[in-house]
């Protein structure tokens, strides 16, 4: 029996931004990214390959401005786009964690697709700016990711001294966890992961 791939296309438009983002859960972790920051669709890329997920994001955003709408709203888009791939979550993990280091950078993520959005973050990002990405944007990105795929997020930097170690690793560490709870599991075919009967 082929295996049904979970994928979504989800546009969103607003005055800010225009955004597009393809998903297939159950894919290899190709990626193709336009955000037009090129350390943000790095990160990205590491979602993708570290989540094994194949991953279209196209976002024509305010950059005129700042970074600020386009991330935050490709989070959104994101979040988005992975509930509805994800559908009635029978027969996932539902739980991921992931402890992910670079050099001396250590971050930890743990996500539980609980579907009360939720987001607890401490990231004490030692540069304000990597590359043209401003560091204040990473919880700005999490919390429209959270809000909108249902998920409670809890990420923590456990150590860095360098800004782009310390992104990557929560980038990595969010990709990991994020694959590992929506990995099906084989004893709980079918079944919702919830004593409730729904998520």
């Amino acid at each position: 029996m082929e295996l049904q791939h979970r994928t979504a296309d989800v546009r969103r438009d607003t005055k800010e931004t225009r955004i597009r983002v393809r998903i297939d859960i159950d894919g290899s972790g190709q990626a193709e990214l336009a955000t037009g920051i090129g350390f943000f669709d790095h990160m990205l890329d590491q979602v993708a390959r570290h989540g094994l997920i194949d991953l279209t994001v196209e976002a024509d955003g305010d950059l005129h401005i700042d970074g600020h709408h386009t991330v935050e709203d490709v989070g959104i888009t994101l979040g988005m786009a992975v509930a509805q791939a994800v559908g009635n979550k029978a027969g996932i993990t539902r739980y991921g964690h992931a402890y992910v280091p670079l050099d001396e950078a250590l971050s930890r993520v743990v996500i539980d697709f609980s579907g009360r959005p939720g987001l607890h973050m401490r990231v004490p990002f030692k540069a304000a700016m990597i590359g043209g990405f401003d560091t204040q944007l990473a919880v700005e990105f999490f919390q429209g990711f959270a809000n909108h795929a249902l998920v409670t997020l809890h990420i923590d930097n456990l150590h860095g001294d360098n800004a782009h170690h310390q992104c990557e690793t929560v980038f990595k560490a969010f990709a990991r966890a994020l694959r590992m709870a929506l990995t099906s599991d084989p004893r709980a075919a079918g079944m919702i992961p919830s004593t409730k009967g729904t998520l």
